[in-house]
């Protein structure tokens, strides 16, 4: 017998998920503003890149391998290879190869990283669909103000309860961009979220070992949003009100800080307030909340002459990260694989000091066993920095002490890539050749990428994944 509603602390008097689903089905390309366009494209850019780097290292094998075991054939691409599998399946192999390298963008205020949570999706649906570029970007643009507001209702607040957020929030804005591709009216795309709300899970536990899962939660949510769409379609009765309801996804999912949620910012301003606009795309490929941090060591790194002289450095990272980034410390100090590197604060400093520089290559093997950076590493104590504007921007402060007691300090109150400090076309055009650059010659990086910038509304998107396998 159904139970009798209610309704969660402090919900807006609207139902979020018709909100959600009337601003998918009503936005259409040919009405989007010209720099909300050009926003999207240059992330698709970005994430196409990042994507294709992924298979230069060692984690991308084993898992297409382990998804085309379970997918069987069919007529989606994977990018960067010969492999095609059925959407489904295709949508979850591309999310993990974008994501796996952190190095895709993020939305500083909603602390997830939306182009991951949306364009597996959109690539795969409008592949096998043969459906055009403005159709793709109509519904990335839709997912993405989905997973951006559904993140910003919460204030970073999944991960205070052990949830990745951009794992948790993919199921719904997958569900939003399947639902506006296939066609699906807004009452059927409210109940793929509703559905959503049953598979949305991303635990954080990843963080102990350096685990892959990380990389494969948005791509579990790509292939749940699919599936869902894929049931309400056919008749599946699905919940009204997965996010504000009784048991809904913020009560159970935010817990004991359920009051914290900012309902109202997930529909105020839908359809002209584009937070996605506000998303910033990567310089340095790790985890966002050790950007300022790294920005001050690379501006420290011309001054320190001589590292031997360093007796001890001080890393300011805003408090909410310190959990995530910089302990247990006896761990961050000597990580173990290129994705514990990635989320180790005391470790990413030591390297932009010694080297004056942050790329894929600080990843490699050779890299992370580099005795100098170790030695440097074990010097990092980090800290709370006081007065930081986080979840903003990612801030951050590097201070080094020599041994004759000087002390020099760098601080960085808005991060390289975020706000009025965004990289230009320029910059995600030269990133784009630094990342697909490891698997591909530049001439056929510049093909791609003059493709993708000059793909009109009427495109197809068939012909440009042509361009996107080995």
């Amino acid at each position: 017998m159904a139970q009798t509603s209610s309704t969660a602390h402090n919900a807006p008097a609207v139902n979020i998920a018709e909100q959600l689903a009337n601003l998918a089905v009503g936005i259409k390309a040919s009405e989007l503003p010209r720099p909300v366009w050009d926003k999207s494209v240059h992330h698709i850019i970005d994430a196409i890149g990042i994507g294709f780097a992924s298979h230069h290292f060692p984690f991308a094998a084993p898992g297409l391998a382990g998804i085309e075991a379970a997918a069987g054939k069919g007529t989606a691409s994977v990018l960067g290879c010969s492999l095609q599998l059925p959407a489904r399946d295709a949508a979850m192999a591309n999310a993990y190869l974008m994501h796996g390298l952190d190095f895709d963008d993020s939305h500083p205020g909603s602390i997830v990283h939306p182009t991951v949570a949306c364009l597996p999706t959109a690539l795969a649906l409008a592949e096998t669909r043969n459906q055009t570029w403005g159709e793709l970007i109509a519904a990335y643009v839709a997912g993405m103000e989905t997973c951006i507001r559904l993140g910003l209702a919460v204030k970073g607040g999944f991960h205070h309860t052990g949830f990745h957020a951009t794992g948790l929030v993919s199921h719904f804005s997958a569900a939003v961009v399947a639902g506006k591709l296939m066609g699906l009216t807004a009452p059927q795309i409210v109940g793929a979220q509703g559905i959503a709300a049953s598979t949305a899970a991303s635990v954080q536990v990843f963080l102990e070992t350096g685990a892959w899962t990380k990389r494969l939660h948005p791509g579990l949510g790509a292939s749940a949003g699919i599936t869902a769409a894929h049931l309400v379609q056919n008749g599946f009765a699905a919940p009204t009100r997965p996010y504000e309801g009784r048991f809904g996804f913020f009560e159970t999912h935010m817990q004991a800080h359920i009051g914290d949620v900012n309902y109202d910012c997930i529909v105020e301003g839908l359809g002209s307030d584009w937070t996605l606009l506000d998303t910033a795309i990567k310089p340095y490929p790790v985890c966002h909340f050790i950007h300022g941090a790294a920005e001050a060591a690379l501006q420290l790194h011309g001054e320190v002459k001589d590292v031997s002289r360093i007796a001890r450095i001080v890393c300011e990272l805003p408090a909410a990260t310190l959990p995530i980034v910089a302990e247990p410390h006896d761990a961050k100090i000597v990580p173990r694989s290129d994705y514990e590197a990635k989320f180790s604060a005391q470790f990413v400093v030591a390297a932009c000091l010694l080297k004056g520089r942050f790329g894929l290559a600080e990843l490699e093997d050779d890299a992370l066993k580099d005795e100098q950076t170790l030695a440097l590493a074990r010097r990092v104590s980090c800290v709370e920095e006081r007065d930081s504007n986080f979840p903003q921007h990612f801030s951050g402060a590097v201070t080094v002490e020599l041994d004759s007691g000087e002390t020099l300090t760098r601080r960085i109150p808005v991060n390289l890539g975020s706000g009025e400090r965004a990289l230009t076309r320029d910059d995600i055009v030269t990133k784009f050749h630094g990342t697909a650059g490891i698997v591909m010659s530049p001439e056929r990086a510049t093909k791609v990428v003059n493709a993708l910038l000059d793909a009109t509304p009427e495109t197809s998107v068939r012909k440009l994944v042509d361009m996107l396998r080995a």
